[in-house]
């Protein structure tokens, strides 16, 4: 059994060495265990401070690529390097690693293909009322798309095993760990949530500049998320209550036709709005169809990557 540490990282030069000495070298069931940095791009000393302190497997973007980009950089380099579980934490610290073998026990045991450490948020000191709030709302919102029931659906602390890895696809450029889980959910994973403390605040996030932005980005990759694997009942809602709201104008004007059928004439406009909102409705159901159409064909494509990864990586034992 092999497990890859990997730690993105932006300009960590000062909570780095935390992190790597918290990292334990012997896990039970394990037999063996690297470490990798994802460099994304760090103008600091970073790279330079990986290296002295012993790690061997570096990647490096020559330019920030974002959270995503370093995810899968470093998910390939570890399924290169026959990794069995992938283990993805944080450069800045805010992760306890010493709850890494807790992290990877229900996959070495068979139980999950995705372990995902559960934060707390509502125990966290430094987040405010806003951002707890929005982490709650997140991960409802989360878990009615992949069909989980996960308590922190953004926490970053987690453990991929080998065959989830070979069948998730990122394709978002933010961040990949609410897109994963829906994902997950919809290939129909299994999905463990082990509760953790935080490590004390070292500084502030460069995910994002504002909770505004970290919104609505994390609302684009829901929903794009969520339309790669069920574009029927988004369309299709959307049809329903287009077809609900037409037959308001229509029902307007015959009550009016019948208690006054000489003025009917001059409430033409319900037909015509009526009309307009049909139309509509019509054209959300035709992209509901469309877009199955195209899910058919994305769920035989993905099949083929895997195939892909199969001859690249090896296949699953």
């Amino acid at each position: 059994m092999k497990v890859v540490v990997q730690i993105p990282c932006l300009n960590e030069e000062e909570t780095l060495p935390l992190v790597l000495a918290s990292i334990p070298r012997e896990i039970p069931g394990v037999d063996v265990l690297e470490i990798q940095v994802i460099d994304d791009g760090s103008t600091d000393r970073t790279v330079e401070v990986a290296r002295e302190l012993g790690v061997e497997h570096i990647i490096h973007h020559t330019r920030n690529q974002g959270l995503a980009r370093s995810f899968r950089d470093g998910v390939h380099a570890a399924l290169l390097r026959g990794a069995d579980i992938v283990v993805n934490t944080d450069g800045d610290n805010q992760y306890p690693q010493e709850r890494i073998p807790d992290l990877v026990r229900p996959i070495i045991e068979g139980r999950a293909d995705i372990v995902i450490g559960d934060r707390q948020t509502h125990t966290i000191a430094h987040f405010s009322p806003v951002k707890k709030l929005l982490q709650r709302v997140g991960s409802k919102v989360v878990n009615i798309a992949a069909r989980t029931n996960l308590p922190d659906a953004a926490s970053g602390f987690r453990a991929y095993s080998r065959y989830s890895l070979m069948r998730l696809n990122i394709v978002t450029r933010f961040s990949y760990c609410m897109e994963t889980i829906i994902q997950a959910g919809n290939l129909r994973l299994s999905i463990e949530s082990v509760e953790i403390d935080t490590n004390p605040k070292t500084r502030e996030s460069r995910l994002f500049r504002s909770t505004g932005q970290h919104v609505v980005k994390s609302a684009q990759a829901i929903i794009r998320s969520y339309l790669m694997f069920r574009p029927f009942v988004f369309f299709g809602a959307i049809a329903g209550i287009l077809g609900v709201a037409a037959a308001i104008p229509f029902v307007r004007y015959i009550v009016i036709l019948i208690v006054d059928p000489p003025g009917a004439g001059q409430h033409l406009q319900s037909l015509l709005l009526g009309t307009v909102i049909v139309v509509g409705a019509l054209l959300a159901l035709a992209l509901g169809v469309l877009s199955d159409l195209l899910r058919t064909n994305r769920v035989l494509v993905e099949e083929g990557l895997e195939r892909v990864k199969e001859m690249q990586y090896g296949r699953l034992s």
